[in-house]
């Protein structure tokens, strides 16, 4: 065998690897897209569900809280006052949860990976928000039960205990609310909250994703 046949049996079986490279990326690509677009599509029956639940209590506390605004106010100030803000909160995070929804299903894998990217990172982002308005609910459950009377029968014992309890509530939610960020995600607090359908499939989905980025910056064949 000539040098001249040498260098197109090279050639050849160079130009078959490279063949062979770049559809193994295809089909390694393909593969990562469909699991990413079955991963986010398990977490549409949890906001299906979260987002019916919160509609319910929504709508029902309006209700009730608009129907008897008078004669709540004139009974417990507190407990409507409590009452208002929590279903507020509620509903600001229902706003999110919708826009999560809506999100998911605008999600489209086939687009490029950083667009995909883009779209997960505002999940992402939102997902943090809901939990840190939810959290911003915990002192108003200690709350609801206060009324007039406090200001003119309690002992200081009284006060004390009651002001202990809300303070340590109201501190851990503006705690939570400050802290719960990105940054935060490997410690062992933010992990116990943030689990589950809820946040799992999303940091899985943005793996799934970065192995695409780095699979395709590998060198080809020839390189």
């Amino acid at each position: 065998m000539n040098e001249l046949e040498l260098k197109q049996l090279w050639q050849t079986t160079n130009d078959k690897l490279e063949a062979n490279f770049v559809l193994s990326k295809e089909n390694a690509d393909n593969i990562t897209r469909l699991k990413v677009h079955n991963i986010l599509g398990s977490m549409k029956p949890l906001k299906f569900f979260t987002i019916l639940i919160g509609m319910l209590w929504v709508t029902i506390g309006s209700i009730v809280l608009s129907a008897n605004w008078e004669s709540l106010w004139n009974a417990n100030k507190f407990f409507l006052l409590s009452a208002a803000l929590q279903i507020l909160l509620t509903a600001s995070a229902l706003f999110i949860y919708l826009f999560q929804l809506v999100k998911i299903y605008r999600v489209d894998t086939g687009n490029p990976i950083l667009k995909t990217q883009r779209e997960l990172a505002q999940l992402k982002i939102s997902t943090l928000w809901s939990a840190r308005i939810l959290f911003l609910q915990l002192p108003l459950w200690t709350t609801f039960w206060w009324h007039e009377s406090m200001f003119t029968n309690w002992n200081i014992g009284q006060w004390l205990v009651t002001l202990t309890i809300t303070g340590s509530f109201t501190f851990l939610s503006l705690w939570l609310f400050f802290n719960i960020k990105y940054e935060n995600r490997d410690k062992k607090w933010f992990k116990l909250i943030f689990k589950g359908k809820e946040w799992t499939p999303l940091m899985k989905s943005m793996e799934l994703l970065d192995q695409i980025n780095r699979f395709s910056a590998e060198p080809s064949a020839d390189a």
